[in-house]
């Protein structure tokens, strides 16, 4: 019975020494690597949290409009705004956009929404293929039907 008594002190000790290591030794280090720029990919398009307006902004702007006007709504007659309401740089040539745009039913009056898109540019800092939509992708677009998002 002595013995049982001691193996799970001994144990409980082991436990008690491991969980400290840990807390005092590893953990640290680990916060260290974390907050450490060792993940961080530098692509050179930085996040920005205010609305601008620059060359890549301005082309995602185009590129949502484009694919809204032959993906989203083919079958629509559309006038699009000509500047966003705000462009969003989200870093590493990913962006969001959001603008307006006026929807002409047949034989009706004509719809105005406000439509958000996020897009991303596949080519990184190669600027040289900017204005072709197969450089670009569209991960979502929400507002320009109520019931659902495309």
């Amino acid at each position: 019975m002595h013995f049982i008594k001691s193996k799970t002190f001994l144990v409980i000790v082991g436990l008690v020494i491991l969980l400290a290591f840990q807390a005092k030794v590893v953990m640290p280090i680990v916060y260290d690597i974390a907050a450490s720029s060792f993940f961080l990919e530098d692509s050179g398009d930085e996040v920005n949290r205010t609305s601008t307006s620059n060359l890549m902004t301005d082309t995602a702007f185009t590129q949502c409009n484009t694919y809204i006007a032959n993906e989203a709504l083919p079958n629509q007659s559309i006038n699009f705004s000509e500047k966003p309401i705000n462009a969003f740089s989200l870093g590493n040539f990913r962006y969001v956009i959001n603008a307006d745009i006026e929807i002409q039913p047949v034989d009706a009056a004509p719809i105005f929404k406000r439509y958000v898109c996020r897009i991303a540019y596949k080519n990184g800092d190669d600027t040289t293929g900017l204005s072709e939509a197969d450089n670009w992708s569209v991960d979502g677009i929400s507002g320009l039907d109520e019931d659902n998002v495309l």
